[in-house]
Order: C-alpha cells, then structure tokens, then sequence
C-alpha cells in the first residue's frame, strides 16, 4: 500500500518536519542562480511586484534552465531525505510496486499529451484570429531539447514533494488518506498561487489548481503509485510549453503558437474539471481495473 509502506516505527511525523526544512534549504540554495541572473538582467532597481517583467527581461532558454534548476536540487533533495533521514528505497516514494511502472508513466503522458492537442487545436478552429504562428526552427530546437530534458524533472519533483513526501508524511500523522489528500490538494495549489496567471484571472483560478491537484491525489491513491500522476504532470507542462505561450502564462516559451485572446476562467475550469479529468479517470479505470474506490480514499 503506498501510504501503509512508510509507516515504520522509526519513520514518524517529526522526522518528516525536519525532512521539509531540508528539503526548504535545498530549494533555497536552487534559487540563487535564477536570483543572481534577476538582478543582472534588471534594467534599473528590482521590483518584486513586477516578477513577469523581471523574468522577461532574461533570454528565454537561459530563463527556462534557470527555472527548471531548483526543481532539479529539489529532486536531489528529497532522495537524500528519502535514502538517509527515513531510510527508504527511493521507489517507496514512487509506488507501492516492487518497481515503477514505466508503462503507466508513458500511457498517462501520451494520453494527456494528446487531449490537450486536440483542446489546442478546437480553440484554434473556433477562434483561429486568437492564435498566431510563431514556430521558428532557431529558437524551437533549443525549446524542445531543454524542455524535455528539464520539464519532466520539475513537474516529477512537484509530484513526489506533494503526492509523494507529503501525502505519505500525512498519512503518518492522521493514519488516513482522504486528509493527506486536501491538505497536499491545497498546498499544492498554494504553490500556484505567485503564478502569472492569478493576476490575469483572479484567485478564481486557485479552482483549477487545487481541483487539479485533488485529481492527481486521487488517482495516486487509488492506483498505489505516482505513475500515472508522473506522466500526466509531465505532459500537461512539456505540451504546453511547447505548443503555445501567451503573455500572462507561467511558461514563457518560444512555442508554436503565441495566444491573444482573452480565456474564459470558468468555462476553462469546466472543461478541464468537469469533462476532461473524469473521462482521463474513467479510462484509468476500465485500464487497470481499479476496485475499491472509496476505500482508497479513506
């Protein structure tokens, strides 16, 4: 069982405290590069209120390294947690499988990978005058080497912080598994919360963020592992920074297209809340035969 896994008598919630304060000075020391190159690039004093600004004002495959690079200390982080403070197997945080299921990764990025094509590509039939073509071979390749070879480290660090460390570390505490779930769900759209896209949409958008993050908690649980989590993280951030940027998104890319048009937050939240994520997660279902739902949330 993936919570059940870590509950050792050695392993208790108080070293899963000290865990997140070292796992807080790794990312802190991740930062310093991307700090430094703030100030460097800033045209005059910095302000911390104009973050999207500051963050444009560096080359735009420099300032995708720099943000994937905390992640990637992170990621190293949590192993050295995980290996000398809990004296865990570092696929204990991944699944509750003898070995990680790979497949499940792939099947879950692929799948997800291919729904958000065909949204790109309905938004473009419905509105094509919002979408302008920016594809540019010099400035693509760059994209799309850095982006699958770093995208998948940040959006894999985010998982096995939220879905892994911290859901397993409150399953320690509670000896249940529905509140390590809205507790990760919330935090994790917490993390969300200094995006870009707040400030274009209002704090309507933390629905989506923590609505996402409620679905990639409940298929961890009731799959027993982070695969499928891995791979549909991994592909909504790599698709998505590849195929199209706008000028309020996280991710200011050299994508394919460039959108100009103004969304609608809550037709947006819909889709992707109320359509998308409930036939992803009929289909891992009917895959895997997924039984005894709600006990798995319990």
């Amino acid at each position: 069982m993936y919570i059940e896994q870590v509950r050792t008598s050695s392993n208790t919630f108080m070293s899963y405290l000290l865990g997140s304060l070292v796992l807080v000075l790794f990312t802190l020391i991740g930062q310093i590069p991307l700090t430094q190159a703030i100030f460097q690039y800033a045209q005059g004093p910095v302000d911390p209120s104009n973050a999207s600004e500051l963050m444009n004002a560096i080359p735009s495959q420099l300032r995708l390294l720099l943000q994937m690079l905390p992640f990637a200390v992170l990621f190293l982080g949590m192993w050295f947690v995980n290996r000398f403070l809990h004296q865990l197997n570092f696929h204990q945080l991944v699944t509750s499988r003898r070995n990680v299921d790979w497949n499940r990764v792939l099947f879950s990025f692929w799948l997800w990978g291919g729904v958000t094509i065909i949204l790109l590509l309905f938004g473009c039939l419905m509105a094509p005058e919002e979408y302008v073509f920016n594809f540019k071979w010099r400035t693509f390749l760059p994209l799309l080497f850095l982006g699958t070879l770093l995208i998948p480290i940040q959006t894999s660090t985010e998982e096995l912080l939220f879905r892994g460390y911290l859901l397993q570390g409150f399953g320690v505490l509670f000896k249940n598994r529905w509140l390590p779930l809205i507790l990760t769900s919330v935090l994790f759209g917490g993390l969300h919360y200094a995006n870009p896209e707040v400030d274009q949409f209002g704090l309507g958008i933390m629905f989506y963020y923590i609505g996402t993050g409620f679905f990639l908690g409940i298929i961890t649980l009731v799959d027993e592992g982070l695969e499928l989590a891995l791979g549909f993280h991994a592909a909504n951030n790599l698709f998505g920074a590849l195929l199209m940027s706008s000028e309020w998104s996280a991710f200011q890319t050299d994508a394919i297209l460039i959108f100009t048009g103004q969304p609608v937050l809550w037709s947006e939240i819909i889709i992707s809340l109320g359509l998308c994520y409930p036939i992803v997660f009929y289909l891992f279902y009917r895959k895997y035969h997924w039984k005894k739902i709600s006990n798995k949330l319990l």
